[in-house]
């Protein structure tokens, strides 16, 4: 049996006190799980802090702090997420625009290495990229000798007939249906060749840009270039 001595007592008394000192510091220290809420003005200055955000600030940026006062989270105002969702998409499209051009620029290049090899490979010197142009002009001209023939031919034929249906006007003779027929078909015809004609004379110039610019690109890669036109030569002074 313990004995109530003067020191037990004592100790038993200390020991009291301790447990009551620590159990009123616990009850004293706030509690690590308290948070306080502040909210912004438009400006982003602070202008309040409370456990909840009034009704009129709901849509303003925030702040929560814990119970000893550091940052846990923000929260943009309604206006400022707007604007961010705004530029995202604006910079959005704008890298889908430059993924766009990126391989734009790449299929152009590949198509630019096929044409170059398929160039290195046709042609051995100037002289045969001469000659294939001067192949194609040629097919061109003879087709431009038939269409000028047909026009002659449709030219003649129109006049005969506008001068049939002119004469019978003046004779007061009535002019078939089938003469007036046959004089459009042959207006219409001659307007056609001489739009042909036309046509092929641009193809020409087409012909002749062409082949004056593979010849360049051909230079290019082989690492030449073209010959300088010769000089006439200027007659001496007597």
């Amino acid at each position: 049996m313990i004995k109530n001595t003067p020191a037990f007592s004592a100790a038993v008394l200390a020991a009291a006190l301790a447990a009551l000192v620590a159990s009123t510091a616990a009850a004293q220290k706030p509690k690590a799980s308290t948070t306080i809420v502040c909210w912004k003005d438009k400006a982003g200055k602070v202008v309040g802090c409370g456990d909840r955000v009034p009704p009129e600030y709901e849509d303003s940026a925030t702040k929560v702090l814990d119970g000893r006062g550091v940052t846990r989270k923000t929260t943009e105002s309604a206006a400022d997420e707007a604007k961010r969702a705004a530029e995202d998409a604006k910079l959005g499209i704008k890298k889908e625009e430059l993924t766009r051009q990126r391989e734009e620029k790449n299929r152009l290049a590949t198509v630019q290495r096929r044409e170059d090899a398929a160039l290195l490979a046709t042609f051995s010197n100037e002289q045969e990229i001469d000659l294939k142009r001067d192949r194609d002009l040629e097919v061109v001209d003879r087709q431009i000798t038939q269409l000028q023939a047909a026009q002659s031919n449709a030219t003649e034929r129109s006049l005969d007939l506008k001068g049939r249906i002119e004469a019978g006007e003046k004779t007061k003779k009535p002019v078939s249906d089938f003469i007036k027929d046959e004089a459009a078909r042959a207006e219409n015809d001659r307007v056609r060749f001489e739009k042909g004609i036309v046509a092929r004379s641009k193809e020409k110039e087409d012909v002749r840009k062409r082949y004056a610019d593979m010849k360049q690109r051909y230079n290019e890669l082989r690492g030449t270039s073209a010959p300088a036109p010769t000089a006439a030569a200027v007659p001496a002074k007597k």
